[in-house]
């Protein structure tokens, strides 16, 4: 199958372009005829492309080569996707990762996105409900995780409880500042409460947070989350939350938020996979507290975690489904 990704935002060092990248690897693999159609060079430094896949910067939308299927893969991507000749291609779809209203409000999301005729196909249930909302349908697609990439190497200390999370400096939405918050007051209370973050930015060098790496590699990002006890997911807008998965991955324990677009419905059960606390520094804390004090809980959903995100597939049963389902709107055309 001939497969077009449209990317106008570019592919850059973030969650959005990594997944593209890996998806359209392991398509390729899956012998797939891939092509990313981009607005510049790659510049999601140390993620590359496979040779197999094409990656194609081109102006004009009349330049789209031939496919079976073009994928919307943001917002900005839409228009173009929508303008392209049904000549060229059989099927066009959005893959919607995101409520991306940094890009423009929700009023223009529903008039503009939803209302689209581009099929929509989503990656997580926070964003599937989202829609519903709206009244419109989609079709859930999970982009899968790179299992081998993440293993539990159980390295971790017996005399200290390392909570982890994300810093994020350009979204707020993230709440990098309520884990600081949450910590500073922690720290207050154990000895034994340390704090370990990585992100983009350059070092905070924040004294709350005891160990910082900036962009860490596949390999370093494996062994970071082998340290970590106690993960928190405290970002609000997301549709899939891939962070606290690979953390699971390795073993650690994650406390989540319980807003609607917390990325994390797909996978994290409360008592069962993980703690869901209310969107509030103090229910944070007594969730966290909670699991420090009980390691035979932090066990139990550690493993349960684990098990749950390997439950939900790898990239390349995923992407088989993907495809399955590109082939059956196909047929349905």
């Amino acid at each position: 199958m001939k497969i077009i990704f449209n990317i106008k935002t570019g592919l850059g060092l973030n969650g959005g372009s990594i997944t593209i990248i890996s998806c359209a690897n392991t398509l390729s693999d899956l012998d797939h005829d891939i092509t990313v159609i981009d607005r510049m060079k790659n510049q999601c430094v140390g993620f590359p492309l496979k040779t197999k896949v094409k990656h194609k910067i081109i102006k004009n939308i009349n330049e789209f080569p031939e496919c079976d299927v073009v994928i919307a893969t943001d917002y900005k991507s839409v228009d173009s996707t929508i303008k392209i000749s049904n000549n060229k291609c059989k099927l066009k779809i959005h893959y919607l990762r995101a409520w991306e209203n940094w890009i423009m409000s929700e009023n223009k999301i529903v008039n503009k996105i939803l209302k689209s005729p581009l099929v929509k196909v989503v990656n997580g249930i926070c964003l599937q409900n989202k829609l519903k909302k709206f009244g419109i349908d989609s079709f859930l697609i999970h982009p899968g995780n790179d299992l081998n990439n993440f293993n539990n190497l159980n390295i971790r200390s017996d005399n200290k409880i390392v909570i982890g999370g994300l810093y994020h400096t350009k979204h707020k939405t993230k709440k990098s500042d309520l884990v600081l918050k949450i910590i500073k007051k922690l720290k207050k209370k154990y000895d034994n409460v340390e704090l370990n973050m990585f992100g983009t930015p350059n070092n905070p060098n924040n004294v709350i947070i005891d160990k910082y790496v900036k962009k860490p590699s596949i390999k370093e990002k494996n062994k970071f989350y082998n340290k970590i006890d106690i993960w928190l997911a405290t970002s609000e807008l997301e549709s899939l939350h891939i962070v606290p998965q690979e953390a699971m991955l390795c073993g650690a324990t994650v406390v989540g938020t319980d807003t609607g677009m917390s990325g994390t419905k797909d996978y994290l059960m409360d008592g069962k996979t993980g703690l869901i606390s209310k969107n509030n520094k103090n229910d944070f804390i007594e969730k966290i507290e909670l699991l420090i004090s009980n390691k035979e809980l932090r066990n139990k959903l550690s493993e349960n975690g684990r098990k749950k995100i390997i439950e939900m597939g790898s990239r390349k049963e995923n992407m088989k489904r993907f495809i399955r389902l590109l082939i059956k709107l196909m047929e349905e055309k």
